[in-house]
């Protein structure tokens, strides 16, 4: 299956309601001598069918403030929300319980079961909370992902990037509000890295879901619909319908950034 290069068509997001919000977020590690802000007071907004990339330097707050957002970590003052639910009302039961029905996930590693075949797999969270997955959503997920003709094979049959494909249909068959990437290429070889970004850009156009990705790659992000820098803890730019060349160059004027050569183009082709 083929893409388009990002952004041949302008995405315009079909809706402007939010799909996570974070106000004021500062997340603190260690007290006095030892105390570190990871994140700095951040308030950031991610609306509904839209791609974003989230990139700066080593250490500037990307992973963490991701894992904020998703609930996944606790924070030290502000605010997170999904949809219009703040997550810090929620206890921890609460908690588990929202982000096994609204956030999907996806990671360097596949976390795939290899006792189980790609369509048990895809359904296992579902399984796993007695609910059943739309037919109709998951064979639009499959079909758009390319894995109809896989889905009886086991991981050891699969090949990364197909492995990986499968894990991004494990996050959008519980119809996900929200779907937090980190570094979901980093495992990947240049033209499975290049076939998971077209599918995740395709995702958000084809079945109109949400993706916060964060990444190194100055490619990876040129496949979102816009880009959000951090440095030192804080946004300090942001970027629509990105290109690469755009992303290197503001990735360069921030205090200790050196962006990840690219290592294939918005197109697969590796350089």
């Amino acid at each position: 299956m083929s893409y388009p290069a990002p952004h041949a068509v302008p995405h315009i997001p079909r809706s402007g309601a939010v799909a996570a919000r974070a106000t004021a977020l500062s997340k603190v590690y260690g007290q006095g001598e030892t105390r570190v802000a990871a994140l700095d007071s951040v308030s950031v907004e991610f609306r509904r069918a839209e791609f974003t990339a989230i990139m700066g330097p080593s250490g500037s707050g990307k992973s963490t403030l991701m894992h904020c957002m998703a609930g996944l970590d606790t924070i030290s003052s502000g605010s997170t929300r999904i949809g219009d639910v703040e997550l810090g009302s929620l206890g921890d039961r609460q908690l588990t319980a929202l982000r096994r029905d609204r956030i999907g996930f996806v990671f360097q590693a596949f976390n795939l079961l290899p006792t189980l075949s790609a369509l048990e797999n895809i359904t296992l969270p579902m399984d796993i909370a007695g609910r059943k997955p739309d037919p109709q959503w998951l064979q639009q997920v499959v079909a758009t992902l390319g894995l109809s003709g896989r889905l009886a094979h086991r991981p050891s049959q699969l090949s990364g990037g197909q492995q990986q494909r499968v894990a991004v249909a494990r996050a959008l068959t519980a119809q996900p509000e929200i779907i937090f990437a980190d570094e979901p290429t980093g495992n990947l070889d240049s033209r499975s890295g290049a076939e998971l970004l077209g599918f995740l850009h395709e995702s958000v156009r084809a079945l109109q879901q949400t993706v916060v990705m964060v990444t190194h790659d100055a490619v990876a992000a040129s496949y979102a619909d816009r880009v959000v820098f951090l440095a030192d803890g804080r946004i300090v730019d942001e970027l629509r319908e990105p290109t690469a060349d755009a992303v290197l160059d503001r990735m360069r004027r921030l205090p200790g950034g050196n962006p990840r050569t690219p290592a294939f183009d918005a197109k697969g082709r590796t350089s």
